[in-house]
């Protein structure tokens, strides 16, 4: 079902509504018979998109509201999220930063809301990887991130004016007997061994002050 403007070849061209056989409905622009420019999606399970089109694929800057709440803004490429955009989470979390193929990808920063944490780096295939900082009420660590989890030398930086230098050891994973071995057991998590601590300037508003001309 369809109201709206057409083309020569009886094409939908222009601006229109269309009720689609499957019970969602679209308005917004067209071209040689396909979803092009400006228009809004609605599903059938309440969400929504509203953006840009080519050729019946979202592609350049639009909004997808999920049915669970969540919802995201930024770039799309042939129906994927890819580029830059910001998708807020159903619990509260958020994401800015760059996409690919609909997944995390490259740099970005990813706020827990329940702790106010923040991940500040790299993300591999929607996956924390490479060299980040994560940022605590009252310290942070720096250092990098293989899947998922630090490894490797890094730093605690602490807001009463120290830091701690370190690394995160990977454990040696002790393998069962095979007989005795239905299920893998989770990797060991990575273990922080300390090396030395060092003192910092911590910064303070004060400080600003002084360095005004």
């Amino acid at each position: 079902e369809y109201e709206g403007d057409r083309n020569q070849e009886g094409q939908r061209h222009g601006f229109g509504k269309a009720l689609l056989p499957n019970g969602d409905t679209y308005e917004g622009q067209y071209e040689s018979g396909l979803r092009s420019g400006p228009g809004t999606y609605r599903f059938k399970n309440g969400a929504m998109y509203t953006g840009n089109y080519l050729q019946n694929k979202k592609h350049g800057k639009g909004v997808f509201f999920y049915p669970d709440g969540s919802q995201y803004a930024g770039d799309w490429v042939n129906d994927q999220r890819q580029g830059y955009g910001e998708y807020l989470y159903a619990n509260g979390d958020t994401y800015t930063g760059e996409w690919a193929n609909n997944k995390r990808h490259g740099q970005g920063t990813y706020v827990y809301k329940d702790t106010g944490s923040k991940y500040v780096g790299c993300w591999v295939n929607g996956i924390q990887d490479g060299p980040a900082e994560l940022i605590h009420l009252n310290y942070r660590f720096k250092g990098r991130f293989l899947s998922g989890k630090p490894l490797g030398r890094g730093k605690f930086v602490f807001d009463i004016g120290c830091e701690q230098h370190g690394e995160y050891i990977q454990p040696v994973q002790e393998k069962a007997e095979e007989e005795e071995e239905e299920e893998p057991p989770l990797p060991l998590e990575p273990i922080w061994k300390a090396s030395e601590i060092t003192k910092l300037t911590p910064w303070s508003p004060h400080d600003e002050e002084l360095l005004a001309p």
